[in-house]
């Protein structure tokens, strides 16, 4: 049986479900510090919900868990990569990022992915469909629970377009934020996308702290469709557009991702262009190495033409960083995540 979703729901939601079966709203608010705040995922051992409601949850399909962790990598910088079974057999992927003053979580927003960027591996395995809210939410649960720490930022940089699931999404992060949930500040969530236009302008408008990134990677829109196929829905023109209201309406920096591929888009011509769709407005270049992926035609582009982009960008006064890559050996890099069945767990 597919359960029903617990931790997919606000507060107001579950107040709404409890009292339905009964009970005082306040359950709904235990429920949740059990869920959030001490990360219990069993329903029969929330000690102070009274018996009779905790079975009348579980007949009735209610759970505070919807994901089964199938295995786990760790790489030697400590980033560890999960695969997430749903319940319907399918996989996702989320990884654990950890910082000295941060602990970060990538999570996916779709079982696969319907862009089809040339660069990336989630890409080739199709999309097969949108995660729930209590999908997306629970990566960064069990995640945090399985490193016993306390998860400070969040990003939707996982599988999956967050944009082209947006309901889940935003609900989803408004959930990480509450001070219900897990209390992340909005400013350190963060969606990616790979240019949803009209989603874009809609986010602009919900009044949050979140963070965008665009997924820019080229300068030009010949080059831009081919790499992000998208691009030719929303080119070029109308996503710096959109993007610069985006900043403007939110007055906060926009991350342009720009993953340096050898001889593909790391020319002068390119930099150029860089320099250009940047002039003007609230934005963060972030420099990314391209990380390699099975049967791909891409090399990363050279370390000293890496630095020629940063210096240049920094010379126009463009806020300008070089990713600092992990967990590329346990492949769960940037582009690197899609479906795998063979992961080893390790602690």
């Amino acid at each position: 049986m597919v359960s029903l979703e617990i931790i997919g729901v606000t507060l107001e939601e579950l107040e709404e479900i409890v009292t339905g079966f009964g009970e005082p709203r306040y359950r709904a608010q235990q429920l949740m510090e059990w869920i959030y705040k001490k990360g219990v995922a069993d329903l029969s051992a929330m000690s102070n919900l009274p018996i009779a409601f905790q079975r009348c949850l579980q007949e009735a399909g209610f759970s505070p868990s919807v994901l089964l962790v199938e295995g786990a990598k760790q790489a030697t910088d400590g980033t560890k990569k999960y695969l997430f079974r749903l319940q319907d057999g399918l996989d996702i992927e989320g990884v654990y990022i950890p910082e000295e003053r941060r602990k970060t979580v990538c999570f996916s927003t779709q079982a696969g992915c319907a862009m089809g960027c040339a660069f990336c591996a989630t890409g080739q395995k199709g999309f097969h469909r949108n995660l729930t809210t209590g999908e997306i939410v629970d990566q960064v649960l069990k995640i945090g629970n399985d490193r016993q720490t306390r998860i400070t930022h969040a990003v939707a940089m996982g599988q999956g377009e967050p944009l082209a699931n947006y309901d889940a999404t935003l609900k989803a992060l408004k959930l990480l934020n509450a001070d219900y949930g897990l209390q992340i500040a909005a400013r350190h969530l963060t969606v990616s996308t790979s240019g949803v236009v009209p989603a874009i302008y809609r986010l602009a408008k919900e009044e949050t702290q979140i963070n965008l990134a665009i997924s820019l990677h080229a300068t030009n829109d010949q080059l831009r469709s081919e790499l992000i196929p998208l691009n030719r829905t929303y080119p070029l023109a109308v996503l710096i557009k959109a993007s610069r209201s985006y900043a403007r309406t939110t007055n906060r920096r926009v991350t342009l991702e720009y993953i340096m591929i050898e001889g593909v888009n790391d020319g002068e011509q390119d930099l150029k262009g860089l320099l250009m769709l940047t002039a003007g407005w609230l934005c963060h270049v972030n420099l990314i190495p391209y990380n390699s992926i099975p049967d791909s035609p891409y090399r990363p582009s050279q370390p000293r033409t890496r630095r020629k982009f940063l210096k240049t960008l920094q010379n126009h006064r463009v806020a300008v960083s070089i990713r600092q890559e992990r967990g590329a050996e346990v492949e769960a890099a940037c582009g690197q995540l899609r479906r795998r069945l063979n992961l080893d767990e390790q602690s």
